[in-house]
């Protein structure tokens, strides 16, 4: 039960569920934020799993049954490939991470999300869709106190490396000034293009594309459900040209005047 209810959460919420823990709302805000579509080389081999890996609090876990998950499903990934956490639930006793979307035990609306990368921009080495992905669910074993989201770097270190200086933070390094604060800021910016979103705010929870009246291609981009923050992307293009959050459908907009040079 406890594992259908965790990939129930991982399945609609883009970020925080509610635990009875000792973490307040700024906790579960600043955990999410610090969080959320990080990238990370992994030092183990990763198994495929439909059930969370357990990782203990204390930096240990079961190597035997992580081998066991590898040889009946397969490795998410390999020793110094890059992963990225695309969605997290904060549960009573737990953090449950998934890993490279997951993987989905059946066909929802938003399986077949999948983003064309050109050859110029860099992409994680293990960043694949639904099938290379895993959950992992840290363990604290009693309600979670006030943790930051550095801490459970930390914690993590044992299996993930955060602090490489990967392909992808070079890239970043090329940016201009403002797209790359809006990167580490993890919010989009009108004239970003397709890449440098995934890399600020990760896969979209729905996306669609249509035709205008003048013959123009827009693609959408949605991040988030209700209730809480829902984020509206358009692209024309490879382009960005608006951004517009609603709040829990209180329909409170904002337009991110922004343009990088």
């Amino acid at each position: 039960m406890r594992v259908r209810a965790t990939l129930a959460i991982l399945g609609l919420l883009p970020s925080i569920s509610l635990a009875s823990n000792n973490l307040t709302v700024e906790d579960r805000i600043e955990l999410t934020r610090g969080l959320m579509s990080e990238f990370a080389n992994v030092k183990v081999l990763l198994p495929r799993s439909k059930k969370p890996l357990d990782f203990d609090v204390n930096g240990t876990w079961d190597k035997k049954a992580w081998e066991e998950a590898a040889k009946q499903f397969g490795a998410a990934a390999r020793n110094g490939d890059q992963i990225q956490i695309t969605r997290i639930a904060i549960q009573d006793d737990a953090i449950v991470f998934e890993i490279n979307g997951g993987i989905k035990s059946g066909r929802k609306w938003y399986d077949g999300i999948q983003v064309g990368v050109g050859t110029t921009n860099p992409v994680p080495h293990g960043d694949r869709t639904g099938s290379a992905g895993t959950y992992i669910a840290l363990e604290f074993h009693k309600p979670l106190d006030p943790i930051k989201s550095a801490e459970v770097k930390k914690i993590l270190a044992p299996i993930f490396d955060f602090d490489r200086h990967s392909a992808t933070e070079l890239y970043v390094d090329t940016l201009p000034p403002e797209v790359k604060q809006a990167i580490s800021e993890k919010r989009v910016t009108v004239g970003m293009t397709h890449e440098q979103v995934l890399l600020a705010v990760g896969r979209p929870t729905h996306k669609s594309r249509e035709t205008d009246k003048e013959g123009n291609e827009e693609e959408d981009w949605v991040f988030g459900q209700p209730p809480g923050k829902i984020s509206f992307v358009t692209f024309h293009g490879d382009k960005v040209v608006k951004v517009k959050d609603e709040y829990a459908g209180l329909g409170t907009e904002v337009a991110d005047p922004k343009v990088p040079r």
